[in-house]
Parts: C-alpha cells; structure tokens; sequence
C-alpha cells in the first residue's frame, strides 16, 4: 500500500495556565542560571538564544537532546550544532519576528510554546510507515524532528519540515485557547478519514475540501493544517490546489472517486483516448504527489513523468497533449462535493476567527510570513550569534 511518509501530530490537552492571559512575570525559569558558561564552544549562540527567546518570550530553546524531553519509543539523535543554530535563528525571524511585527511581542509571549526541542533524526513510526513531522503537548512544547536533514536552499522543504508544522502547532495552541467555530467541523461532516489519511493523493482530498490529506483527518486537523497552509504555501502553490479541487477523480480503473474503494489507488482527473473509435480504452494522467526530490512542491504528473507545479504549467501541458491527441477529457466530477467552495469556506472561517477572537488579520499574517519566506539571509542571520559579545 502507499503510505504518505509524512505526519503532524498534536497532543491535545488543556492549556496550562502559562499560556492563559494572565500577567507573565519576568521568566518562567527563576531557579536556573540563564548564563552560559564562556568557555563553552556553544557560549555565543547559547547566549543568543536566552537575550532572543527565554528572557523576551519565556521560552527555552533545548536543542541538545535531553532523554527526559525525547520519546523513549524512538531511536532519535540529537541536531548537530549548525542545524540546530540555523534553525534556531529562522524559528525567530520567519514564526516569532512574522507574529512580532503584526502583533508586538505580548501575543506569542502569552499564547506561545514554553519548550522548542530540537531533535535530528526522523521520528519513524514502522506501523503505519509515517514519519511525525512535530508535536505540541499541553501547549507547552512543540518538539521537531529531521533538523538534520535542513537544506537552507529549500524554502519549500524547510516549510514541509519545520515552519508549516510551527504554523500547525501553534494553530493547535491557539484554538485550544479560544475555540473555532463549530461551522467548520459541519463542512466535511462524514468525510474525516483517521485510520487511512496516509494513503490519499493531494489532488483527491481537494477535490473533497481538504488542503491536504493529514487535513482530512480530523476536523482538528483540519483546522490547523488550513491556517498552516494558507501562511506558508505560495499563491502559485494555493492556486495549484484549489485547481486540483475543482476536479473530479478516477482510477486507472475507470471508477469515479465516490466509489473507489482501494486505500492505494491513483487518482487521475484527465485521459486521451489512444482510439477514438475505442472510447473504453483511455489513458488517464495528472495524479498528484508532493516529491522530495522535486523541492517539496505540490505537483501533478504528466503523461510522461512530467511534474508541473504551476496552474499555468499545467495549462500549457493540456495544449501540448491537444495538439498531438487531438483532444483531452476531464474526469467527471460526481462526488457532488465542490472542492473549491469548501476550502474557501474553511479559510474564511479561519479569517473571521483570527479576526473576532485574536484580532488580528490573517491575511496580513500570511503577507508577512510570504515576505519573510523570501528575504532571509541566513549569513546576516548567523552574524547575530557571532556577534555575541
């Protein structure tokens, strides 16, 4: 069976009262010394991170791993020194300085995580053949696995990996906070799927009203992974999804997708007739994947392995294959579920909430974040740890 290798998972639980909005004191740390010692080799960005994220946000930063904050159940290895660094540094600049600039410092203070753990290897779960990407527990933590793995060239793995699941977690924190509302679980009532999310095409979960398959999930899940996405993917990345969700699906099969029942199937949602005078016997193509080895991104496969990420790639493909077959089909849609519609509706749920509850524009958030993605200089970056003093 395909299994998706990729997971985020939330511990939900209630809120301790470090994230209420109760006065913070000066540190939620008074017993520890927050001086590192100077003949340490990680003195300077130890020092860094206490003046940038314990004494502004009460956070501590744990980037060497600690047995006590790890999960026995994994074989994990800790983050090397200059991934854990440069991870330390974009975890500022593009998730606490993105809410910083809209908001001040009290809004992530308040409602932010107490502990960010980094760990290095994968957390690989042999059952299910997933991976979990980060979890949040209590609000309190949120631990991320593969920072070894970081390519700083990659905005778009660097999301996959880190930043979407930052967005996702803190998504979790919040609305465990100030709860969403109750319309959103109504829009794909019937339609959660917990036990065989993994096995589901991006392109297929759209076409039901869900940004992505872990989406499809839970209505939790849902939620966060709408507020997720809609920070960090590109709106050349955004446009390619809701395009996918206006589709209608099959498999190689010929069934339409509300009557598929293999967990592993392709879905297709375009074919050509290799003879038309033999219109059962189709070639179907563009199902869709997001391929490590193609940047991270979301794309759909072509007739002959080509990978389109773009919604005006993909036009200009069904030109190409018009003109050599004559015509190309659509797949009927019969699901009668828009796709489209749906995910809209769910991104302006999570607009209004961000707007009623937190008052803040999630629009101008993701603006923010968008801006952020494209200007980081990761040796300008660095440079604030060197300069330490």
């Amino acid at each position: 069976m395909k299994v998706s290798k990729y997971i985020m998972a939330a511990m939900i639980a209630p809120l301790l009262a470090s994230c209420s909005e109760d006065k913070l004191g000066p540190t939620i740390f008074p017993e520890v010394s927050d001086e590192p010692d100077p003949s340490s080799y990680t003195y300077k960005f130890d020092k860094w991170l206490n003046q940038n994220f314990r004494d502004v946000y009460n956070v501590d930063f744990k980037y060497l791993m600690e047995d006590v904050e790890a999960d026995m159940e994994y074989n994990l290895v800790p983050a090397t020194y200059d991934n854990a660094r440069d991870l330390a540094l974009l975890t500022k600049y593009l998730w606490y300085d993105s809410y910083k600039e809209l908001t001040g410092e009290d809004f992530i203070k308040s409602y932010g995580p107490r502990i960010l753990h980094l760990v290095g290897s994968p957390a690989y779960n042999p059952q299910t053949g997933t991976e979990t990407l980060g979890l949040a527990e209590g609000g309190l933590k949120v631990t991320l696995f593969k920072v070894n793995e970081m390519d700083l060239d990659d905005i778009n793995m660097l999301n996959e990996y880190y930043f979407r699941t930052m967005h996702h977690e803190f998504g979790h924190i919040l609305h465990q906070t100030k709860s969403y509302p109750t319309d959103f679980n109504l829009l794909s009532t019937g339609r959660y799927d917990d036990s065989s999310w993994q096995s589901k095409q991006p392109g297929y979960v759209a076409s039901r009203g869900f940004i992505t398959p872990y989406a499809s999930s839970q209505a939790r899940e849902d939620f966060a992974e709408t507020i997720a996405n809609y920070l960090t993917r590109t709106p050349e990345q955004m446009d390619l999804i809701l395009w996918m969700a206006k589709q209608g699906w099959t498999t190689e099969s010929g069934k339409a997708d509300n009557e598929v029942e293999e967990d592993d199937a392709n879905y297709y949602c375009y074919y050509v007739l290799d003879d038309p005078k033999n219109p059962e016997k189709r070639h179907y193509f563009f199902h869709s994947q997001e391929k490590a080895y193609k940047d991270y991104r979301m794309g759909v496969i072509g007739l002959n392995d080509e990978y389109l990420t773009t919604v005006e790639a993909v036009e200009a493909y069904l030109k190409q294959v018009k003109e050599k077959y004559g015509e190309v089909y659509p797949v009927e849609d019969t699901d009668q579920i828009n796709g489209y519609e749906v995910i809209m509706q769910k991104q302006s749920i999570a607009r209004n909430w961000f707007t009623d509850q937190w008052k803040i524009s999630f629009d101008d958030l993701r603006n923010i974040v968008q801006r952020r993605q494209k200007d980081f200089d990761i040796n300008a970056l660095r440079n604030e740890v060197e300069s330490i003093q």
